[in-house]
């Protein structure tokens, strides 16, 4: 099981800022700005690749609860970045999809590199 899922089934901590039936969004534990949120699927999806037609309502949702986190927590008026990696060469460390919302700074051109 992927440290996601832990943390989903809460067999792991997390400091969890939103949570509905589809998604958990919680803080990074190694953060690379102020404001570093990991948004996750609760289904198990290891990457952008292993999307189907099925996810799209899960997809939209997803950027719907990053909006309501970034107005919720203050930052959305400043603006945040909203970032997916897949695979080795594009970033991704864990295989299970989800999005890194960043903000609490000017962004500038890229920050995870």
């Amino acid at each position: 099981m992927c440290v996601f899922c832990k943390i989903i089934n809460k067999e792991l901590p997390a400091k969890i800022v939103y949570e509905d039936e589809l998604v958990v969004a919680f803080h990074d534990i190694n953060p690379q700005a102020p404001i570093h949120i990991l948004i996750v699927p609760k289904e198990h999806i290891p990457t952008v690749n292993d999307l189907e037609e099925k996810h799209k309502e899960l997809i939209g949702h997803i950027f719907l609860v990053a909006k309501k986190i970034a107005k919720d927590m203050g930052f959305a008026e400043n603006g945040y970045r909203i970032l997916i990696n897949c695979n080795k060469d594009g970033g991704q460390e864990i295989y299970h999809i989800h999005y890194h919302l960043f903000a609490g700074k000017p962004l500038g051109k890229m920050i995870c590199e």
